[in-house]
């Protein structure tokens, strides 16, 4: 019986047997006799109608859109990495329209303190002169940068995005736990939540007046763009990543493409004569306005942190010479530290003439020797914390500290905290341990009350700081749980702020009031030469795993046919092209004479090089860095072929392979061809047809060459003496026995089928139709440094290939020598077979020879690259 069916046993409705962890916790839902509070009424009149069964239900199609659209949160001890699923609740954070407007208010007046705080700390210090802050605290903080002082800002705005963490108390206040005004993230992700709650609950979405998202991100992208330091042109700009294997790389793509930017690694990036530049195809491209998310000492090498990797160098010589806006600012880091918490009451009071409208929770910064002797005293009922976040703690081998719990400590443990505490007592802050309230989160059948922690989202515009109505709630992953950490296994939920009167429709893709138009754009040359690089070994990777699945189908359909006579003749010689295209050396023994097991091997065995599972794993890592090329449809396809591939894939590949495990197999295989198909198509059709898809479509197309030369190689230059089922079979890995059969009624033979497969330019799957479209492709691709009217090396390789087709004589190439050899055959593949690799080194010297990925894809998916360094950790420590 489940918990749902107990709870329905008992007379309880879905609301009614919720129940909240009693007293000393403020619950969200219901007050302490259990009545629900007046903001959450209409939502739980929509849930007791909907029932739990139905919710769960619904729940489970939300779950998949999820999986569909592929996002994912990187928890780095995580084995799966990438791939790890964001885990969103289906029931959302309610807040009421009266309350939000507290909250709101406060969230503006902190936002306009701390950019003020920032101005003074990298201009005159009066703050630290006049002891309103204390010196030691922001002098030793390694996120202030003494290059950024002095550093004019434009319109003195330091911070243009700022996000606080917010918990609620037993008694009801709102605290501040965090302040974000680094890089902060998730707001992408709330988008996603927003997106995924209001389709799979969209009757109580609209029954509750639910205030939407999209205006308050087409005012950011609004204020982005007035920040470019031109006038009177479409300024560009672009969303700086640390990279894809950063924890929240799937928010900067998704958020790059809402709000329409370009998303950019900072090898993307070049400066020149004090100006920043984007890497393109077509040449160097200003850029006017980054919006990072990476941790401000990574973003230049030269200046700020000489091991970064992934910086820009000379990026912050051109913000001195006025050339280029950072958002958030240079320095803003700083504000980070929790060491600020204790002063905020009394600068809101010295720099706004304002009392504080929403206070910090109770923080000692144990710098200062009367704070330092009461966190001792009273270590037990405090949190401790680093005052620099991401810093290393001293005492601890280098190594960075979570938040540590006195009360969880043992008494050697105590002794020691102490010991690094006044070792250091300028390092660590102590904040009050506050139980923060519980909201229903949907578990097992149930409600069931879990701690939560809203992360709330404000934005500067040319008229001041706006808030987002909502953002991102964070709930632990149990009740006795006080951590809404995502790395430390938490979940989140959406956030509804309520309407008190009509929801506004509007949507970030329609016109604004002000009838404002934006400049038409071609974008056909700003394509970097990264993401250039990324859709072409994505094509190539795609075209692989799609002729793997259809030289398995070949196999596997031979082998369950019970209408065949003994062994299929071309048995043999496909399972020897299996071989040779992935490489396999079958050992000595039962795996070399059992090709059902090879063919097993191939298609699931994830540690074979070069079989199905890596090719996938390619395709879907590769997807994931460009998928802000990637239409929404495409990827849902491909995160579909992933998950049933996955579903399918057994956990021991031992023992004898049944016929009823192959004919399941060649179910899968049929399947797996379809959605292939369907990515490609749906993918390709929904891109532009601008460089990057001309990328992608080299890349498949050359790869789909080289496959065709390879087998040809293999099955038609020393045939065995009936070679109509190897043609045949030949045709269907080819995909071209249909048109075969359209074109001759006949049973297939040597110089028909060669003509067909290598020659004929109107096949779409013959050798000289890929290097006809690969012509074309080259021929439009910029050549920035190109004698007029010459080729490039790449040009004269692809032409001298098709051109040695096209003067090619199919009798004399289906012709055999004396040894019974199709001679002149094997001397034509072998030309291409050298040439083919020759044109591929030659595209990537022209244009993507600056990018590592796809020389060391083999060597990042291993790990062998060092990740990104973490930055906004979305670190919620849940007191």
């Amino acid at each position: 019986m489940s918990m749902s069916d107990a709870a329905a046993e008992v007379g309880l409705s879905l609301v009614g047997g919720y129940g909240a962890l009693g007293a000393g916790v403020f619950d969200e839902m219901k007050d302490g006799d259990g009545v629900v509070r007046e903001g959450w009424r209409g939502f739980s009149d929509q849930l007791e109608g909907m029932g739990g069964e139905v919710l769960d239900r619904r729940w489970r199609q939300g779950q998949r859109m999820l999986a569909d659209n592929g996002v994912t949160y990187n928890v780095y001890d995580d084995p799966r990495g990438m791939d790890r699923p964001w885990e969103l609740d289906p029931v959302p954070m309610i807040l009421s329209a009266g309350e939000w407007a507290g909250i709101e208010a406060g969230l503006i007046q902190r936002a306009r303190l701390l950019n003020a705080v920032c101005g003074d700390l990298y201009g005159p210090q009066r703050l630290l002169t006049e002891k309103k802050i204390p010196a030691e605290l922001i002098l030793g903080h390694p996120n202030f940068l003494r290059p950024c002082h002095g550093l004019a800002v434009p319109r003195g705005q330091y911070v243009t995005v700022y996000a606080a963490d917010l918990a609620r108390s037993p008694d009801g206040q709102w605290w501040v736990l965090n302040d974000r005004a680094q890089a902060p993230s998730g707001a992408g992700y709330a988008i996603e939540n927003r997106l995924v709650v209001s389709r799979t609950m969209s009757g109580a979405f609209r029954a509750c007046r639910v205030t939407r998202l999209a205006r308050f991100f087409s005012r950011l992208r609004d204020s982005l763009r007035s920040m470019s330091p031109r006038t009177g042109e479409n300024p560009r700009v672009v969303l700086l990543t640390p990279g894809p294997f950063n924890e929240t790389f799937f928010e900067h793509a998704y958020f790059a493409r809402y709000l329409g930017f370009t998303l950019a690694q900072g090898d993307d990036l070049t400066v020149r004569d004090d100006k920043v530049f984007l890497k393109t195809l077509g040449g160097l491209r200003r850029v006017d306005v980054i919006l990072r998310r990476l941790d401000d000492s990574f973003c230049d090498p030269l200046e700020l942190r000489g091991d970064s990797a992934i910086g820009v160098p000379g990026l912050l010589q051109a913000v001195w010479a006025g050339h280029v806006t950072i958002a958030n600012a240079l320095g803003s880091g700083v504000l980070e530290t929790p060491g600020l918490m204790p002063f905020t009451a009394g600068l809101c009071k010295s720099l706004l003439g304002e009392e504080q409208k929403l206070p910090s929770v109770a923080t000692w910064w144990c710098g200062q020797p009367k704070e330092l002797a009461y966190v001792e005293e009273h270590l037990d009922e405090l949190v401790i914390k680093p005052a620099y976040p991401g810093a290393p703690a001293p005492g601890l081998g280098g190594l960075a500290i979570d938040a540590v719990f006195g009360d969880a400590l043992g008494e050697t443990e105590r002794a020691e905290m102490v010991g690094r505490l006044r070792e250091r007592p300028e390092a660590y802050v102590a904040q009050e341990s506050v139980d923060i309230s519980t909201g229903p989160a949907w578990r097992d059948g149930r409600l069931v009350p879990r701690h939560v922690m809203v992360r709330a989202y404000v934005a500067a515009t040319d008229e001041g700081y706006i808030v987002m109505p909502g953002g991102l709630t964070r709930v632990s992953s149990g009740a006795d749980s006080r951590v809404t950490s995502m790395q430390k296994g938490g979940g989140s939920k959406d956030t509804w702020v309520l309407s008190e009167g009509p929801v506004s429709s509007f949507s970030l893709v329609q016109a604004d009031a002000s009838g404002r138009v934006t400049l038409l754009a071609n974008d056909s040359f700003d394509l970097s030469s990264r993401i250039a690089d990324n859709l072409f070994w994505l094509g190539r990777n795609l075209e692989r795993s799609e002729g793997l699945v259809r030289l398995l189908r070949a196999i596997v359909s031979r082998m369950t046919d019970e209408t065949a006579s003994g062994e299929s003749p071309e048995l043999s010689k496909l399972l020897e092209a299996l071989d040779s295209v992935t490489y396999y050396e079958p050992e000595e023994g039962e795996l070399a004479s059992s090709p059902e097991r090879r063919v097993m091997g191939v298609l699931f065995d994830a540690e074979a090089s070069f079989g199905l599972p890596e090719a996938l794993s390619r395709v879907r890592r590769l997807a994931a860095i460009a998928r802000d090329r990637i239409s929404v449809d495409a990827w849902r396809i491909l995160s579909q072929l992933v998950r049933e591939y996955q579903e399918a894939s057994p956990t021991d590949l031992g023992g004898v392979v049944s016929m009823d495990r192959l004919t399941e197999v060649l179910g899968l295989l049929n399947r797996m061809l379809i959605t292939l198909a369907a990515f490609t198509g749906l993918g390709t059709e929904s891109m532009l047809r601008n460089q990057g898809w001309r990328f992608l479509d080299m890349g498949r197309r050359l790869e789909r060459t080289m496959s065709t030369v390879g087998l040809l190689r293999l099955l038609t230059v020393s045939p065995d003496k009936n070679e109509g089922p190897v043609f045949d079979a030949l045709l269907e890995v080819m995909a071209s026995a249909m048109s075969y059969r359209q074109r001759y009624l006949a049973v297939p033979t040597a110089l028909p089928t060669i003509d067909m497969l290598l020659l004929d330019e109107t096949n779409p799957r013959s050798a000289a139709y890929q290097l006809a479209a690969i012509a074309e492709h080259l021929d439009q691709l910029p050549r920035e440094h190109q004698v007029c009217g010459r080729r490039g090396e790449d040009q004269l390789l692809v032409l001298r290939m098709l051109t040695g087709l096209q003067l090619a004589d199919p009798g004399r190439l289906a012709g055999f020598n004396d040894e019974d050899v199709r001679d002149a055959l094997a001397f034509e593949l072998a030309g291409l077979f050298a040439q083919l690799p020759a044109l591929s080194d030659s595209i990537t010297r022209q244009f993507l020879s600056h990018n590592v990925m796809a020389t060391r894809l083999g060597q990042v998916e291993q790990g062998v690259l060092p990740a990104e360094p973490e930055q906004d950790e979305h670190e919620g420590d849940g007191r």
